[in-house]
This record gives structure tokens, C-alpha cells and sequence, in this order.
């Protein structure tokens, strides 16, 4: 099997962004004025769209007002408590150097965002695009489809590489290959269930299977 167009979650599976995310999503129910979260309740929340969770959790009203308090707070002190997981920065580069692959972020972190978090941790040259969610299209399979597309990326030659269900429904409905991480947010029985093409559990393990 070749894979040339490598297609990266990035939160959970590149870097570990659990305690910014986790602090976005505290502060936007202190401000709210709702009860907060358990930690067991917010780690759920790590994966979907920002969009879906809050209409879930808040209202359909209220959810845009939560997604721009937690965006103002990530934006200036949540992506800074990010870090990449061991191993990551070295796959990464490995995999850059390779003139027959191409590597892309396909997140549904707001696009902005993600391109500032890349700039921060200093991964952004290794990647050919990153893409993040929009206003319009916000859902995993939309990211993916726009970068497949922009790319004219080849399905049968292309993979997304994510740590939870979303990642692995939105390269299925877009009809490309999946890799379950099991390192980042989301849990193993979930991600079994959605069939990946492999499971990995070490960075080394997903440079052996992407190699």
C-alpha cells in the first residue's frame, strides 16, 4: 500500500492542546454564567466542532456567543499551553523530506487558529497546507473534502490520521483510508468501532505503517 497524501488531525494527534482546551472551555461557562463542566464531561468535548458542542451544551442561541469567548481565550492564551507529543516533530520531518508525499493538517480548529498554533510550535514548514474549519463548512469531512480537492489529492492513495470518531467518520464519508491514534482524546472503544485501517499506538508505530 502507498500513501502520498497524508491528511493529520491536529489536536490529540499531533500536539497535546488538552489543558488550553480545557481552560477555553471553563472559562467560557464561568462567563456564561452556567455551571461548569465536569473534567470527565469536558474531555468529551475534545473532537467535535466547537458549533455542535456548544448548541448541544448552551443553546442554539447562545452557541456562536460561546464559540467567540473560547476563541478569544485560545487565541491568546490557550494555544500557548499547547505542546507536540513525543516523538511527533520526528515523524513529521521524516515524512517531509519525502519528495512522494505530501502531509497536510485537516483540523476543525477555527483555520486562523491553527495556523498561529503551527507557526507557535514551529511545524509549519513540514506541511503543504493546513486547513481548518470556517464559518461554512466546519464539520471534519468538509475540511477534508476542501484539502482533497485544493490538492487533487488521489482517495485511493490517501489517509487522515486522527485520535477520535470524527476523524475516522470524516475520511470514511469522504471515501479515503483511516489511522486511529490512541494517544490523544478520544477512547479506544470508540474509535474500534468506526473500523480503522490501522490503530497505532506509538508515534514510531504510525512512522512505520506511513513510511
Amino acid at each position: 500500500m502507498t500513501l502520498t497524501h497524508i491528511f493529520f488531525d491536529l489536536d490529540g494527534t499531533l500536539v497535546d492542546s488538552s489543558e488550553g482546551i480545557h481552560n477555553g472551555f471553563v472559562q467560557t461557562f464561568e462567563r456564561l454564567g452556567l455551571p461548569v463542566p465536569s473534567d470527565q464531561k469536558i474531555r468529551t468535548f475534545m473532537g467535535p466542532p466547537l458549533e455542535v458542542t456548544f448548541k448541544q451544551e448552551v443553546s442554539e442561541e447562545g452557541a456562536a456567543k460561546a464559540v467567540k469567548i473560547y476563541r478569544d481565550y485560545y487565541e491568546t492564551k490557550g494555544q500557548l499551553e499547547a505542546h507536540l507529543y513525543d516523538g511527533i516533530k520526528e515523524v513529521l520531518e521524516q515524512l517531509s523530506k519525502d519528495p512522494n508525499k505530501k502531509i497536510f493538517i485537516t483540523t476543525s480548529k477555527n483555520e486562523p487558529i491553527a495556523l498561529e498554533m503551527c507557526q507557535h510550535l514551529g511545524i509549519t514548514e513540514y506541511f503543504e497546507g493546513i486547513y481548518g474549519s470556517t464559518p461554512a463548512a466546519f464539520h471534519k469531512a468538509d475540511v477534508l473534502q476542501r484539502a482533497i480537492t485544493e490538492n487533487q489529492a488521489p482517495k485511493a492513495q490517501s489517509v487522515i490520521v486522527g485520535d477520535t470518531k470524527f476523524d475516522l467518520i470524516g475520511g470514511k464519508t469522504v471515501g479515503i483510508k483511516t489511522i486511529a491514534v490512541t494517544w490523544g482524546f478520544g477512547a479506544n472503544e470508540t474509535l474500534l468501532a468506526e473500523n480503522p485501517y490501522f490503530v497505532t499506538e506509538t508515534p514510531q508505530e504510525l512512522w512505520d505503517i506511513l513510511k
